[in-house]
């Protein structure tokens, strides 16, 4: 697909460049998105690091595989199996001891590799410790506790996330920190289609939404749009978040929202007209908890840029929590819908009619890997 032909001419910015950079496999099936798993081959966030205190242990799950993350006396983070290796009972109901993980039952202990350390009482014949568990590689930053899930060879290999606007101090960051029970496709496709901001039409009012371009490679997809108020005045929430507006200039002369899908990760960037650096800066993530990947977690990071008077935003910041919630309500309330209706039909019926969210169903489901039960025919 290299033009917008078969996109409603009336909702797109006439003479607006529509750029096409990749080339297209032929072997993906996006109608199977929705049976499609994520790649566990990338750091994923799943804690924020202010729940797990030192020498504390709790219980997550990365799409059906639980996990005990653990804090040790130290400060350090440890990520094991959630299982004891002894009676199979969670480790998370365990304690921390030193740099270790003892299970809460028989108080065998583990170190951050999963290996068993200490048995207390009298073992086999051959007096060797039992074989232990799996280990996770792990990394706390901006915030939150990171795991790698997939391929443990790989972790040092695969690139962490980078968010410079969260140490950037002219930002304050907001986290998003949600169970939402849908496939994480589902949250791809709400933040990507910015067509949707009817939900929202009680709190951001007539915004007219115009397309300007789109960009995909094999695994990334990006879009641009800009907007105009088409009736009513701007939110307080809205104008709070956007803060005072410069002049336009030639180098933007109006507002520009930039989203992109770079698999795994969701990020969304908003520049006023004449800005230079963007309002709002977006990261986000969406972790599935079940084996199945109908329910996942959502973690975020909302950057926020601070207006010029010192201490203005934080008199700001409960109007700005209260809008976005509004809106993040109204997002999990659709989304959820549109599973329900996915699980009640048993397949994608999708008419998807916008070349943005069809290149992003192909960059899904072609960088995901099958769910069980559900691995074409060969």
């Amino acid at each position: 697909m290299t033009d917008n032909a078969d996109f409603p001419t009336d909702q797109v910015e006439m003479n607006a460049p529509v750029t096409m950079v990749a080339t297209q496999r032929d072997d993906v099936d996006p109608r199977q998105l929705r049976n499609t798993g994520l790649h566990p081959d990338f750091w994923y966030p799943v804690a924020r690091s202010r729940d797990l205190k030192r020498k504390q242990v709790v219980g997550v799950s990365f799409a059906g595989q639980p996990i005990a993350l653990a804090r040790t006396e130290s400060g350090a983070i440890m990520a094991l199996e959630n299982r004891c290796a002894h009676r199979q009972v969670p480790l998370d109901t365990g304690a921390v001891s030193g740099e270790h993980l003892q299970c809460g039952y028989h108080c065998w202990t583990y170190d951050r590799t999963g290996r068993c350390v200490n048995v207390p009482h009298a073992m086999g014949d051959n007096g060797r410790m039992p074989t232990g568990i799996k280990s996770y590689a792990c990394r706390e930053a901006y915030g939150l506790i990171f795991i790698f899930p997939g391929d443990q060879a790989l972790a040092d290999s695969v690139a962490f996330p980078d968010i410079p606007s969260a140490g950037n101090p002219a930002y304050k960051t907001r986290y998003l920190d949600r169970r939402v029970n849908c496939h994480y496709s589902f949250m791809h496709e709400n933040l990507m289609d910015m067509y949707h901001q009817f939900l929202h039409r009680r709190l951001m009012g007539g915004i007219k939404t115009l397309f300007l371009d789109m960009r995909e490679g094999d695994a990334w997809i990006e879009v641009d749009y800009s907007f105009v108020r088409a009736k009513g005045a701007q939110p307080i929430g809205e104008k709070f978040i956007l803060g005072k507006r410069p002049a336009p200039t030639t180098e933007r002369d109006r507002d520009m929202m930039t989203i992109r899908t770079e698999y795994p990760y969701q990020t969304l960037r908003f520049w006023t007209a004449g800005s230079t650096e963007p309002a709002l800066d977006l990261w986000n993530v969406y972790i599935p908890v079940d084996a199945e990947q109908r329910v996942n977690h959502t973690f975020g990071l909302m950057m926020i840029r601070r207006p010029g008077i010192p201490g203005l935003i934080h008199l700001l910041w409960p109007f700005i929590i209260w809008f976005t919630e509004g809106i993040f309500a109204e997002d999990r309330w659709i989304v959820e819908l549109e599973q329900d209706a996915f699980d009640k039909q048993g397949e994608d019926l999708n008419q998807e009619v916008f070349p943005v969210i069809r290149g992003l169903k192909r960059v899904l489901t072609r960088n995901g890997l099958p769910l069980r039960g559900n691995a074409p025919a060969a």
